[in-house]
């Protein structure tokens, strides 16, 4: 199956690009949105590439870039009752939330802010230029590189 690119949404405040520069990689968790987590239980795969998206941030943006280094598994926290990521409903039978590793590849020299990606011509279709919330979500190779050179360039 050929690779594909994602762009992942995190407070910097909960866990930022800086976070997995020092940590090298890091499993993906608290993800409580079906579609979201639809996506990383079955369309991520090892060697996808990830837009690292500060959200929740003055700007908000894309800051970097992640690899994929395990693909969906159950997320531990679910059924964690000291997690705020704590479902009740999860079970070992059905886990119900699911998550993925990834891995530091790059941090931008500057964030690549959410009005840039909304001005550059290529990008009018993403979703995170179109109020989407969702924190996972998928991104074209072409979105991808046009990006990556943004954050190169500054």
């Amino acid at each position: 199956m050929a690779k594909r690119y994602w762009l992942m949404k995190s407070e910097p405040n909960t866990y930022s690009i800086d976070d997995l520069a020092r940590d090298g990689r890091t499993h993906w968790d608290g993800v409580r949105n079906y579609q979201a987590r639809n996506f990383m239980r079955d369309q991520m795969k090892v060697g996808d590439e990830v837009l690292f998206y500060h959200s929740n941030a003055e700007p908000p943006g894309v800051v970097g870039i992640a690899r994929v280094v395990r693909e969906g598994y159950p997320d531990h926290t679910a059924r964690d009752p000291k997690s705020k990521y704590f479902d009740p409903k999860a079970s070992d039978e059905d886990p119900r939330w699911f998550m993925v590793d990834v891995e530091f590849v790059e941090k931008f020299g500057e964030i690549v802010p959410l009005d840039t990606l909304k001005a550059t011509p290529g990008l009018e279709n993403m979703l995170v230029t179109k109020k989407s919330r969702l924190s996972v979500q998928p991104v074209t190779e072409s979105e991808f590189e046009i990006v990556r050179r943004l954050g190169r360039r500054r």
